[in-house]
């Protein structure tokens, strides 16, 4: 897969071989179920064509440009992630635009001279509910309208799960509240978190449940406090595991907010340190809890880990 990084004005599609594609449009973030039957369809018009598919895709979030929020911005799928699975689904090329407060004002118009007729589209897939152009003008209808037969549209209706829409907002919501289950329907996937192995206070070898301590890749989402059933991969294979996030409040003064995220590895004896990690979210077994000493703690932890491992063998 190639991926272009473009930038406006400066971007230069000379660069790039002179392909025709089938292109997807949109932000991608998660690459979720609703995603997916975008990008499929971008890449069975390709199909029908003989022309290869790629993805268009915007970096930074457009939030941090244009001002509507003020939060810091957590990705579902940060770009890294983002390209890996666009990757495992066939995609040929990947144009990552870099999101500026030029490229914010383009009119609908500019945005397709540029971004669509200079590429070489032929065919331009987009959800709905897509918008381009300064302030989101733009809509499908006028990239039909605007196409003066250069290029076709395909436009991608709602797709729901249970009723309602597949969206990233649904799915920030549901890792708010670590309904892991629902997140990996919305998704297609379970949801994937990376990180390094690094030392902690190594209090979990002492009651005899060793962890990982993980420091999340930054800018990804975390998911709710609590206790999950997870899957972690290590040195390419993946273990069984269950997972802690949160701030230890049988150890850690409450006032002190450092947040954790910890991994007991279901049979696995190694000294990890400083390797890199992928962690999937299968399950929320509890809420983080206070307990009123070590023995209760361990008498959890060991119904937790029995929990995950059933979960496991049925799953």
């Amino acid at each position: 897969m190639h991926v272009h990084y473009l930038s406006y004005p400066n971007h230069l599609y000379n660069n790039i071989h002179n392909d025709a594609y089938s292109l997807a449009l949109g932000f991608f973030d998660g690459v979720h179920a609703g995603h997916q039957a975008v990008i499929q369809e971008a890449l069975n018009k390709g199909k029908e064509q003989s022309i290869k598919t790629a993805v268009m895709t915007f970096d930074p979030h457009p939030s941090l440009v244009l001002g509507g929020r003020k939060e810091q911005i957590f990705y579902i799928t940060p770009l890294e992630q983002k390209l890996e699975i666009l990757k495992s689904l066939q995609v040929d090329t990947v144009f990552v635009v870099r999101f500026t407060s030029d490229f914010a004002k383009l009119t609908p118009s500019q945005f397709i001279d540029s971004f669509i007729r200079q590429a070489n589209v032929k065919h331009v897939t987009a959800g709905f509910d897509f918008t381009f152009g300064a302030f989101g003008k733009g809509t499908m209808k006028d990239m039909e309208q605007l196409a003066e037969g250069k290029y076709t549209v395909s436009v991608v209706g709602k797709q729901e799960l249970s009723g309602e829409k597949i969206s990233s907002t649904r799915i920030r919501e549901e890792l708010k509240v670590g309904n892991m289950e629902e997140v990996k329907e919305l998704l297609g996937r379970p949801f994937l978190l990376s990180g390094v192995v690094v030392h902690g206070d190594k209090r979990g070898r002492t009651i005899d449940f060793p962890t990982a301590n993980i420091q999340p890749t930054e800018g990804q989402y975390t998911p709710a406090t609590g206790v999950y059933a997870v899957k972690i991969r290590v040195q390419e294979k993946w273990h069984n595991g269950v997972c802690n996030v949160g701030y230890k409040p049988t150890f850690n003064n409450p006032d002190e907010k450092k947040l954790s995220i910890e991994v007991h590895i279901i049979n696995f004896d190694q000294s990890i340190y400083g390797e890199e990690v992928i962690v999937h979210w299968y399950k929320r077994i509890r809420s983080e809890q206070k307990f009123n000493g070590i023995e209760e703690l361990k008498t959890q932890i060991g119904k937790d880990k029995l929990e995950a491992i059933e979960y496991f063998g049925q799953a």
